[in-house]
């Protein structure tokens, strides 16, 4: 078929003068440009391969979306480009398979990470190409936004479905809280009537401790609910190495069960921020208990404070199993937790705690060596708010 096509054109042109030959070639070569110009600037990758699944065409969207150099791609095999495709199943589909085309998604890490989804379509379908022609047309397209926006969706629903969860936590819990509350109260009235002074005072502190543990669950509930639904943090002068002692205090009897020691590098000159006071000793206890509960067999929790010229950075390092690759893209999801015991909530309050007074997270870990996590606090209220506050700035 192809000789033949051959020959027909060959006697054609020799029939043709050649002014009239040359103005055809002209006009080809016009087309030809404007065609490549068109196929140069559309934001899409297009690939075009041969029966053997060797590239002969690919357009400058390619070299972009899969990373690589065009011309080094021309001639190679698609195999190297997009590795997840059979080529040769494909090559074997009979055309009614064909006809419904090969739709996927790959991730790609270089240059940039990104999805790209591609179809592909068969020569043989393309109007005006050749009966026996063999190969394909493959389309590439960045979807990246696409998934993330979907993604933004369905994480933006799972936070509503938390907020309505928590809030009627908060009110089942609230009513055993106060009654607690009160009968703590008359307990501390009456031990005022015990003769014997040491075992009144021993008595009266564990009444203080329990009735602080219940002012703390109630600020736990109100700052978790505050975390989902956020609020303009209240802010005042706050001293993060009290706020830390008082915060080490309310752990003591479970740092000491788990046979944690802590070590404190602490300056003594450290400057009062203005914090949410709550909101604050919530993610230090949230940070804590996530250190200690990374320690299962005992070790060594370190918290270091340190003063820079734009604010105080203060760390808490465990010595325990670290974290894996896999599971750091994850650790601010809702619910995603890597222990038996964890919520998996915990440090997404946390991160949104840290939004709202305009600070940032640090994270480093080695996976059997233990994590530190960072949480850098700005001396100033930071007039630009981090992405995801949603207050207006100016206010």
């Amino acid at each position: 078929m192809k000789s033949g096509f051959l020959e027909q054109l060959l006697r054609r042109i020799d029939r043709i003068d050649p002014d009239s030959l040359q103005t055809h070639f002209l006009r080809l070569a016009r087309e030809k440009g404007l065609l490549e110009t068109i196929l140069q600037s559309i934001r899409e990758g297009l690939v075009v391969v041969d029966g053997k699944g060797l590239v002969t065409y690919a357009n400058d969207a390619v070299a972009r979306l899969l990373g690589g150099d065009v011309e080094a791609m021309t001639g190679s095999s698609l195999q190297e480009a997009l590795p997840t495709l059979d080529w040769e199943g494909l090559m074997g589909l009979d055309p009614e398979a064909w006809t419904r085309m090969v739709n996927r998604e790959i991730e790609v890490t270089y240059p940039e990470h990104r999805i790209v989804e591609f179809y592909v379509v068969p020569l043989q379908v393309v109007q005006g190409a050749e009966d026996d022609a063999e190969g394909a047309l493959i389309f590439l397209r960045d979807v990246t936004s696409d998934r993330e926006r979907e993604e933004s969706t369905v994480e933006s629903k799972r936070l509503e479905a938390i907020t309505l969860l928590a809030a009627g936590v908060a009110h089942e819990i609230g009513n055993p809280l106060n009654s607690l509350n009160i009968h703590l109260q008359i307990m501390e009235r009456e031990l005022q009537e015990v003769k014997d002074q040491e075992l009144r005072e021993a008595l009266l502190e564990l009444v203080e401790v329990s009735s602080n543990e219940i002012k703390r669950l109630d600020q736990i509930i109100h700052s978790f609910l505050r975390a989902l639904r956020p609020t303009q943090p209240q802010r005042e002068a706050v001293q993060v190495d009290t706020l830390l002692e008082e915060t080490l205090k309310s752990m003591e009897r479970e740092i000491s069960d788990r046979g944690i020691w802590v070590e404190k590098e602490i300056p003594e000159d450290l400057p009062s921020l203005q914090l949410d006071k709550g909101q604050m000793q919530q993610a230090f206890y949230n940070l804590i208990r996530n250190a200690i509960q990374a320690m299962t067999e005992g070790g060594i929790l370190t918290i270091r404070v340190r003063i820079s010229e734009h604010g105080v950075a203060v760390s808490f390092s465990d010595t325990g199993s670290g974290i894996e690759a896999e599971d750091l893209g994850a650790l601010f999801d809702a619910y995603h937790t890597t222990k038996e015991e964890g919520t998996g909530l915990g440090l997404m309050i946390v991160q949104r705690i840290m939004q709202d007074h305009g600070g940032q997270i640090e994270i480093e870990t080695r996976p059997g060596h233990g994590t530190t996590f960072t949480l850098l606090l700005p001396r100033f209220e930071q007039r630009i708010r981090l992405l995801g506050g949603r207050e207006d700035s100016t206010s």
